[in-house]
C-alpha cells in the first residue's frame, strides 16, 4: 500500500463549498480508479488563518489537499479524478508520501458523511539549506515529535515524509503534516496549546514548540486549517 498526497496550492483565500463539493463528487471517481480509500481537506473560512496571522499575498497557500492510498503508485490513475481548476489561479501538485502516523486517532470519529470533528492543520515543510536530509528528518521526528504531542491539544498526528514528487513542476516539499484538534481550538489558544486555564503552562508550551519548530523549519512553510472527511468504497 501506498499513499499519495495533492495538495491544491494558489494565493491566499477560502477554497470554497464548491470545491469541497467537487472533491466528494470525484471521490467515487479515484475509487473506480483503485483508491483503497480517500482523505479530504478544505480550507474552511469559518476557522480563520492559523493563530490570526494573514499571509502574505503574493504566496502560495494551500487550499485543499487530497490523500490517496493505493495498491501501487505506479501506474495509479487517481489523480485523472482531481476537479479541474481555472488556469493561473490554483493548481495541483502530487507527491508519493512515507506515512507515519504518531496520534492516531481514537476519540473522535468521523460522522455518518465521513467528516472528523474539529478540524486539521495542514503544513508543507520545507527542508532548510543549512540541514542534511538525514539530520532534517532526525530534528523532525526524533526530537519535535515528542515536543508537539506534549505542548498542544491534538488527536491525530501524521507525518508525511515525500518520497518524490508526481509531476513536473512540482515545489520542493520535504514533508506534509497533518494535525487534528478540537473545534474550540481555532479559537482559544489555551485549547490548542493544552492549557486551560492554566497562563504558565500556555506560555510554556507556547514557548517549547516555537523554539522547537526553529530547529527544523525554515519559516516559509504554506499552512492551513481545513475541515476533514475520510471517505471509504
Amino acid at each position: 500500500m501506498e499513499k499519495l498526497a495533492y495538495l491544491l496550492m494558489g494565493p491566499p483565500g477560502p477554497a470554497g463549498p464548491d470545491v469541497a463539493a467537487a472533491l466528494h463528487e470525484s471521490a467515487g471517481a479515484m475509487f473506480r480508479h483503485g483508491a483503497r480509500s480517500v482523505q479530504i481537506n478544505v480550507t474552511d473560512p469559518a476557522l480563520g488563518h492559523p493563530f490570526g496571522v494573514d499571509p502574505d499575498p503574493a504566496s502560495q497557500q494551500i487550499l485543499a489537499a487530497v490523500f490517496v492510498w493505493v495498491d501501487a503508485a505506479e501506474g495509479s490513475k487517481v489523480a485523472l479524478a482531481l476537479p479541474d481548476v481555472q488556469p493561473g489561479s490554483a493548481a495541483w501538485h502530487g507527491w508519493l508520501v512515507c506515512e507515519s502516523e504518531p496520534l492516531v486517532n481514537r476519540t473522535h470519529p468521523p460522522g455518518p458523511d465521513g467528516r472528523i470533528p474539529g478540524f486539521a492543520q495542514l503544513v508543507a515543510l520545507r527542508r532548510p539549506q543549512h540541514l542534511g536530509w538525514a539530520e532534517w528528518r532526525r530534528v523532525w521526528q526524533v526530537e519535535h515529535t515528542p515536543v508537539a504531542l506534549h505542548t498542544q491539544s491534538t488527536f491525530r498526528y501524521v507525518q508525511n515524509v515525500v518520497f518524490r514528487p508526481l509531476g513536473v513542476g512540482t515545489p520542493d516539499v520535504a514533508a506534509i503534516v497533518e494535525e487534528c484538534f478540537p473545534a474550540e481550538a481555532a479559537r482559544d489558544l489555551h485549547v490548542f496549546f493544552d492549557a486551560v486555564g492554566d497562563e504558565a503552562r500556555l506560555a510554556r508550551h507556547m514557548a517549547a514548540m516555537s523554539e522547537s519548530c526553529d530547529k527544523f523549519m525554515d519559516g516559509q512553510a504554506p499552512v492551513a486549517w481545513t475541515t476533514e472527511w475520510l471517505l471509504s468504497p
